[in-house]
């Protein structure tokens, strides 16, 4: 639940946004939101912004955050929001945003993170809807370090929220996966990979691993998923995570695909989720 002193201040500034309850009326400019989508990457969630006001006929707004940690970008009732990489960056939009959208009185608030993943055991272009996220240690977690003490919450997501999406995958006939997602807190070893500067293991030790994740059901890999569904199921929001693969880890650690094939595969999350988000809008 929320920090009971957030009404109690006169004022809170939220520093990586650049915004204040009193620089910004909150309530008239994000009162009405209903989904926040987020992503890694400034410049693709201000094009996915820019596409779904094109694609719904929705007005977009400018970039509404004067920091440049991350942007904001509004289309009627949705947010576009990017998060960078990895949880302790996530972790901040997560808590500024939740204050954001308490302070604005927006209420049936759904998040969507959207995004790239490495898979495990599926081809490339593959659309992963998270069934649930495995942190470092393979457990549905998240670990905070809080006063020098470990603090372990459940991770978890929106199960009708993923039953949706994976429905409307179908109908729009693009390859869509349930499966669990790995939380690694780095992009080279955590993963891995063997491509790194520095790498300790063998060849046979990270396809060992990578046999051991996809029997217990994992089939991509990415570096926000425990953080992101930790704190969207505290605050008592739904949440679904949509991931492309641009790869199989299995039989590789470097991306290589044609640009065009990027841009694909890059594409489908966002094509799936808007698709989504039309049909509980009705536009």
């Amino acid at each position: 639940s929320a920090n009971s002193a957030l009404n109690l201040s006169q004022d809170d500034f939220l520093y990586h946004f650049g915004l204040s309850r009193t620089s910004v009326d909150l309530e008239k400019l994000f009162g009405d939101v209903k989904f926040v989508c987020c992503g890694g990457s400034p410049t693709r969630f201000e094009h996915y912004a820019k596409e779904f006001s094109k694609d719904s006929g929705l007005p977009v707004s400018e970039n509404l955050s004067r920091s440049d940690r991350f942007v904001i970008y509004k289309t009627g009732p949705v947010l576009w929001i990017n998060h960078g990489m990895g949880a302790p960056s996530l972790s901040i939009m997560m808590v500024e945003t939740l204050k954001l959208i308490h302070y604005a009185r927006a209420t049936d608030v759904t998040f969507i993170r959207l995004g790239t993943s490495g898979g495990v055991g599926v081809n490339p272009g593959s659309v992963v809807v998270t069934s649930g996220p495995v942190n470092g240690e393979l457990k549905e977690e998240h670990v905070q370090w809080i006063a020098g003490k470990k603090v372990i919450r459940e991770a978890r997501l929106d199960k009708r929220l993923q039953q949706d999406l994976l429905a409307m995958g179908e109908e729009l006939s693009l390859p869509v996966v349930s499966g669990k997602t790995l939380c690694a807190d780095d992009f080279y070893e955590g993963q891995m990979r063997l491509d790194g500067y520095f790498c300790d293991y063998s060849s046979s030790d990270k396809f060992a691993f990578l046999r051991e994740l996809h029997e217990m059901g994992v089939r991509n890999i990415e570096m926000e998923s425990t953080c992101f569904s930790s704190f969207t199921s505290r605050a008592g929001i739904p949440a679904a995570i949509v991931c492309v693969t641009l790869l199989n880890r299995m039989e590789g650690d470097q991306v290589t695909l044609t640009k065009e094939d990027y841009l694909d595969f890059e594409t489908r999350p966002f094509k799936l989720v808007t698709a989504f988000i039309r049909q509980q809008l009705s536009i």
